[in-house]
Formats: structure tokens, sequence, C-alpha cells
């Protein structure tokens, strides 16, 4: 049977891995923390349209590619660490000099600091689960470690929401975007708690470069993975409640029990075709059942089975050299197509919500279907692990 399969060993679990699991969780967080609550400020307290609102969303994907070609060059230039702090510091910045003024900011501003901000979380994200996590590990357990690393920034998916939402309702936006600032600053902590030693750069390191970057001939898996991406970042533009995204997290947890109970000796094809069943599930309750508590963990359950498989699957295209690379293609199709997502729901749509259901659907549909069809027999011929 074609199998593949991540076992949790507790020798991993040591002190500096916990400091950038937490770190990663926190960090992820404060991106996630603005993403129901951003666009209320800027609809109702800057007066911009919902178009507008949807490109300062959406140009936020832009703006996490836009280092990549100089991630290699950086952290073999200047200490790796001190690249991802000083990155986390960016991102404080812009969230900081989004609403620090009662006076209505220029759209053009907003989009310039939604560009930095997607810079700096791009980069941070790269140096942390591209380098920073990798070396705090045996060689023989980075596979795990970049696996369960990656969960805690899934669960910011649901985390950062709540957070984001309770603290918008109890004392407005100005307090989200400190308890987002304090997220950065106690990532950024956290990762100078561990030791990171300086190593020598390679002779002539060149400015711009595709390692730590993106994974080329994984392009493909990319595409599909930015379906599934693009489609949650739909749903995630409608107005949804704390009580949603809590339902969520549940559905996060099963999805890792799951992984371990359920799939462990499945076919290699069925947890993948399995969660995009699940999410698919969840939007159909969505616009036939919008009250019912069940899409929600269901939604959870499939993305977060789907997410974890696709991730395994970046790491297993990768040759021995690549594994930092393939994390940041994974990155960038996930992070990216949500901020696309997020984009498209609040600028093309204008409050439709059962047309931003259908359109999600079709997008987890598609790439049902191009799984399915396509990727699954393309990855099992070209894997090299």
């Amino acid at each position: 049977m074609n199998t593949q399969n991540t076992t949790l060993h507790i020798k991993l679990w040591h002190r500096e891995f916990w400091l950038m699991a937490f770190a990663n969780l926190l960090l992820t967080m404060a991106v996630y923390m603005l993403v129901p609550t951003l666009p209320l400020w800027m609809l109702y307290e800057e007066g911009m349209s919902a178009e507008e609102t949807g490109v300062a969303m959406g140009i936020f994907a832009l703006g996490i590619v836009l280092p990549g070609p100089f991630c290699s060059y950086l952290v073999q230039r200047y200490r790796r660490n001190m690249v991802c702090v000083w990155a986390i510091a960016a991102l404080a910045a812009g969230i900081f000099f989004m609403g620090h003024d009662n006076d209505r900011l220029p759209t053009s501003f907003v989009y310039g600091l939604r560009l930095l901000m997607g810079a700096a979380f791009g980069l941070a994200q790269m140096v942390l689960a591209s380098t920073l996590i990798i070396d705090t590990c045996e060689s023989n357990r980075r596979t795990e470690a970049n696996h369960s690393a990656t969960w805690f920034g899934r669960f910011a998916l649901a985390l950062g929401p709540l957070a984001g939402l309770l603290v918008y309702h109890a004392a407005g936006f100005q307090t989200v975007q400190w308890a987002a600032m304090g997220c950065c600053a106690l990532s950024a902590v956290l990762i100078l708690l561990v030791g990171f030693p300086f190593r020598v750069p390679e002779d002539h390191v060149p400015l711009f470069s595709l390692d730590r970057f993106f994974l080329t001939g994984a392009w493909p898996l990319f595409l599909n993975l930015l379906l599934v991406s693009v489609g949650l970042g739909i749903v995630f533009a409608l107005s949804l409640s704390e009580d949603f995204y809590g339902l969520m997290m549940l559905g996060f947890v099963l999805a890792l029990l799951a992984q371990q109970y359920v799939f462990r000796d499945a076919e290699l094809k069925s947890e993948a075709v399995s969660g995009l069943l699940l999410a698919g599930a969840a939007l159909l309750v969505l616009l036939f059942h919008a009250e019912s508590p069940l899409s929600a963990p269901l939604l959870g359950l499939g993305v977060g089975i789907v997410a974890s498989r696709f991730l395994l699957f970046f790491i297993k295209l990768s040759h021995h050299c690549q594994r930092g690379t393939s994390q940041s293609t994974f990155m960038l199709g996930w992070e990216g197509g949500i901020a696309l997502g997020l984009g498209i729901g609040w600028s093309c749509f204008d409050g439709d919500c059962q047309a931003m259901l259908y359109t999600a659907m079709g997008c987890i549909v598609a790439a049902l279907l191009v799984y399915n069809g396509f990727t699954h027999s393309w990855f099992v011929r070209n894997k090299n692990r």
C-alpha cells in the first residue's frame, strides 16, 4: 500500500523547539487578528469602499512574495535569527502606523502599509520555517519538526481571528493593534531566547536566488494548494462570528487526531481527497444551513487535513538541500492564497454571501478534481523522498 506518515517523537519537543513553535504561533496570530477586524476599521472608521478594502487585503499577498528572492542572501550575509527579528519588528511597525492617527489615512498609504506588512511577514516566515526551526533539530527529526511547527501556525488561523474579534468588540480596533504588536514582540523575544551560532557566509552569495524561496519543480502542487487557500480566504471575508472560529479550532484539533489515528496506515491519496470533501461539505452547510454549528469544525477538519498533507508533499518533492525551499513554497501558496482570497472576497461580491460561498465551493471542487485527476499521480512519479 502506498502510504507515508510522520510519526511524532518525544525527543523533538525540547526547549528550543517549543520556543520556535510558539514564536510561529504568535507571529501568525498577529497577522490573523487583523483578518476580521482590519476590514471593519477600513470600512467604518476610514470610510474606504469595499473595493479599496479588498485591494488593501489582497495586496498583502504581493508583499509576501517580494522578499523571497533575497531570503537566501539575507540569511547567509547576516545573522539569521536577527533577520527574522527585524522582519517581525517591521511587521509590528506596519500594524502600529495603520491606525495611529485619528485623521483619515490616504488610501495609497494604507496600500503601502499592507504591502510592507506582507513583505515583513513573508520574510519572517521564510526565515523561521526554512532555517531557524530546522536549525534547532537533529537531521532525522526535521520533517517531523516542519510538520509539527506548521500546525502551530495553522492553529493561529482560528485563534488569531477569535482573539481579534473578542478584543475588537470589547475595546476597539486600536486595542487589537496593541494586542497584535504584543504578539509580535513576544514572538521576537522567544526567537532571541534561542542561541543560533553565526555561520560564515559562502563566497559570492548571489543577491537574487530561488533558494529558500520557490521550489520550481513543485509548481503543479503549488497551484493545487493555491486553489484551496484562495477558497479559504474567500470564506474568511465573510462576517464570521467568534463562535465560528472557536469551533474551527476544534476542527483543527480533530484533524490532528485524525492524522495520527484515522489516516496512519491509509492509502496516500485518501487523506487529501477526504480533506477536500470535508471542506466542501462545510461550505454546503454554510450555504444551506448557515446557523448550523457543524460548518466550522468541518471546515477546520478538512482544511487541516489537506494543508498538513500538502506540506509533506512539498517536503517529499524536494532534494536534501531544498527542504527550506519547500517550506517557503508551501508558505507562499498557503498564506498568499488566503490573502488573495480575502482580497477577492471583499472587492468582488458587494457583500453577496451566497456568491462568495459558491465561488469558494468552486475553488474547492476544482482543487479536488485537479488533485484526483492529475496532481496525485504526478506527485507519485516525481517525489524524491
